[in-house]
């Protein structure tokens, strides 16, 4: 199986960038670099937020004007709710579920939505290192919301990142998120264990292969977090649950009057002196 598909060789500084994910199904995202820019450059691996795919290049020019090159993974089987995606998800259906993808394939690990797409965020990172532009030593995960799950889901199993940035993240404490927000994305999972009432403990299972917590348990790379205190969707105290059991150095920083938006671009020139202290 191909490693890696690199991105087109054209003097534009973005391309389009795919490279083999879960069961080899190919997944899609751009690389944005600076225009002229001589490698090898430090990477940023930017995950989506839930319902998002890709977007435009355009929409993500932020990092390469910084100096990195920036890498944004599509999601599969997403990108139909508020910014565009371009991956679909092949894999065959696995039980019942509720719209969307939280409950896709809950009832068994191995069927598991984000058994895919935790391995499709590893990959990414696996992918960007073989760019003969990047240096592979300074790759920094990144994401807000389902996102910044991802960056710490791979965070904890790639052991040599340079470094985390995790804003609002999701699939964090996911039971105890279930019992305390009545928002979408965990309702998906309230709603199904309604129906479900048998298999409750099941689906609990199952996601505990996929909780943040795990996963923030073996990260060892420098973290940099952000909590909203007013986030329905994402709320704080399973954040914070996350930021006490990350194993790595680590710093947050709170919002307290936001909800899911976070810090916003407040939050940005935080997340640019992270970067560049860690690559």
């Amino acid at each position: 199986m191909e490693p890696h598909v690199p991105v087109s060789r054209c003097p534009s500084p973005g391309g389009s960038f795919s490279f083999p994910g879960f069961a080899g199904q190919a997944i899609r995202g751009w690389l944005v670099r600076p225009r002229g820019a001589e490698g090898p450059l430090p990477a940023i691996v930017t995950y989506v937020g839930y319902g998002g795919g890709r977007g435009l290049p355009h929409d993500h020019l932020l990092w390469a004007s910084a100096g990195y090159a920036h890498l944004i993974m599509d999601t599969h089987g997403q990108g139909g709710g508020w910014s565009v995606g371009d991956t679909s998800d092949e894999a065959p259906g696995a039980g019942p579920a509720h719209p969307g993808s939280m409950t896709r394939g809950v009832l068994d690990p191995a069927s598991y939505y984000y058994r895919r797409l935790y391995t499709d965020a590893v990959r990414a990172v696996d992918a960007v290192r073989t760019h003969p532009g990047i240096d592979p030593a300074r790759v920094v995960v990144a994401g807000g919301s389902q996102g910044g799950g991802l960056a710490l889901a791979v965070a904890g199993l790639v052991p040599d990142l340079a470094g985390v940035i995790a804003d609002v993240p999701f699939l964090q404490h996911i039971r105890r998120a279930t019992e305390i927000t009545d928002e979408f994305p965990y309702k998906e999972i309230a709603d199904f264990c309604k129906v479900h009432r048998d298999k409750v403990e099941t689906v609990f299972g199952t996601l505990s292969y996929f909780d943040g917590l795990n996963f923030a348990a073996r990260a060892t790379a420098p973290a940099l977090y952000s909590v909203a205190l007013m986030d329905e969707v994402c709320p704080p105290e399973t954040v914070f649950a996350s930021y006490n059991h990350y194993l790595g150095p680590k710093e947050i920083s709170a919002y307290t009057y936001n909800g899911h938006e976070g810090g916003g671009g407040h939050h940005i020139p935080a997340t640019l002196a992270f970067a560049a202290s860690v690559t």
